[in-house]
């Protein structure tokens, strides 16, 4: 799952979720096993871990419904809705609710993109564009909030071929990850650099101490999962030290069918976990 991204403040990579998420830069061909995406509907339900730099925040709910579809040849549709209610040491609530919809080539040629964010009874903030990718480079036009032509350094990957990445890297065993990923979030403008962490993997019929609809599945049982934590960079962002903190990290168990599970939303002065209540698997529709 591509998945994510925004709570009380502008989408951070948009996650993911899901997500959510071949070392070679420009296309996404893969070497290897075919990555086989399953289409699905996840449903996460949002709780407070913790807080940090004495944030005033005492509770947060809030849900995230995913749904993912597509082949490798009509391309892959993501729609993502995150709903957020945050109660503050003061009595005050904030509610935000972000929506996103994305339709992206298999091959990593073409991406359009349509982001609304709204908190409380504000007017909703839209980004609207499309991205292509053409030789060593790739082409955004947006349409909102401003209308803008722009490129980007053609080794940036689109949120679908990031997923594929990550899969690849670690059936291949690999632990760390290093991508510029441009999903349309923030204003249209942004790219941001991710270190990707992965863990040992998985086996389906390993124990787990917090079972859902996942792990209960049969056919899942049978699939490889991974431990991955994605941190988030401002690409454009200057370190007096040389070191920079990540602007939204978020970890999860990513399945190689690229189902994501057990979420973890770190957004720095707070942590959300995100735990999947419902999975509906969708009729699979075959390259003809």
């Amino acid at each position: 799952m591509p998945v994510s991204r925004q709570t009380t403040r502008p989408s951070r990579g948009l996650l993911a979720i899901v997500a959510v998420f071949a070392m070679s830069t420009g296309s996404a061909a893969i070497a290897g096993p075919a990555i086989n995406f399953l289409p699905h509907q996840a449903l996460y339900d949002l709780s407070l871990v913790k807080t940090r730099n004495n944030a005033s925040i005492s509770t947060v709910r809030g849900r995230i419904l995913y749904n993912f579809s597509g082949n490798a040849c009509e391309g892959y549709t993501s729609d993502f809705r995150q709903v957020s209610e945050i109660q503050s040491g003061e009595g005050k609530n904030t509610l935000s609710d972000l929506r996103s919809s994305s339709w992206e080539d298999a091959a990593g040629k073409s991406y359009r993109f349509k982001i609304g964010t709204r908190m409380d009874d504000s007017k909703e903030s839209d980004v609207d564009g499309m991205a292509e990718r053409t030789g060593d480079h790739i082409t955004v036009k947006l349409k909102q909030p401003v209308q803008k032509t722009f490129e980007l350094d053609g080794a940036t990957v689109f949120p679908t071929e990031q997923i594929e990445r990550i899969i690849e890297a670690a059936r291949a065993g690999k632990s760390l990850l290093n991508l510029s990923v441009y999903d349309g979030s923030d204003n249209g403008e942004k790219v941001y650099n991710t270190l990707t962490v992965i863990g040992q993997p998985i086996k389906g019929s390993g124990a787990v101490v917090s079972p859902d609809p996942s792990t209960n599945d049969d056919a899942m049982k049978s699939l490889t999962r991974w431990p991955v934590t994605v941190s988030y960079y401002d690409r454009d962002a200057k370190s007096a030290t040389g070191e920079q903190t990540p602007v939204y990290a978020m970890s999860f168990e990513l399945y190689e069918n690229g189902v994501s599970r057990s979420l973890v939303l770190d957004y720095n002065d707070f942590v959300l976990s995100g735990a999947m209540g419902k999975l509906e698997v969708k009729s699979d529709k075959p390259c003809k």
